[in-house]
């Protein structure tokens, strides 16, 4: 029974127990990664810095420079697109003054056109009172020839 015992117990060891496989495991990783690959990495981030740095040596002027001339060229057609606004702006605004003007226009034409029918009337009036006004003095008038012609004869 010791025996089995001892047997289950090894048996559970080697089955449960992972440690000298996972240690195992571990150093064959940090062995992997630290001498064989440290080289290969080094030399990947050097390479990739250089790449970089020439990058910014040589594509950033010629970038900045592009970028410069293309904002240049952008400005450029922004002020002529904001001066082409303002143009429409102040040909909306002639129109509407325009035609403001000839509302106003119109309005002072049929006022004058009243005023003219006013006065006409007024001058029909003034005219009447005027022909009433010369009847009464032609009929005093030739009253007082009438008188005058018999003071005269008498």
């Amino acid at each position: 029974m010791d025996k089995i015992v001892k047997d289950v117990g090894d048996i559970q060891s080697r089955m449960f127990d992972h440690r000298p496989v996972i240690g195992a495991e571990i150093r064959y990783f940090i062995r992997e990664f630290e001498e064989k690959r440290s080289f290969r990495e080094s030399r990947l981030l050097e390479n990739l810095n250089k790449t970089v740095q020439e990058a910014n040596e040589q594509m950033l002027p010629a970038d900045v420079e592009e970028t410069n001339r293309q904002l240049a060229d952008i400005m450029k057609r922004l002020d002529a697109a904001n001066h082409m606004a303002e143009r429409v702006q102040q040909r909306e605004l002639e129109t509407q003054q325009s035609a403001q003007l000839q509302a106003n226009m119109e309005k002072l034409k049929e006022d004058w056109a009243e005023f003219l029918k006013e006065q006409q009337e007024l001058k029909e009036e003034v005219d009447e009172e005027h022909a009433k006004a010369v009847g009464e003095l032609s009929t005093r008038f030739s009253e007082k020839k009438k008188e005058l012609a018999k003071l005269s004869i008498s």
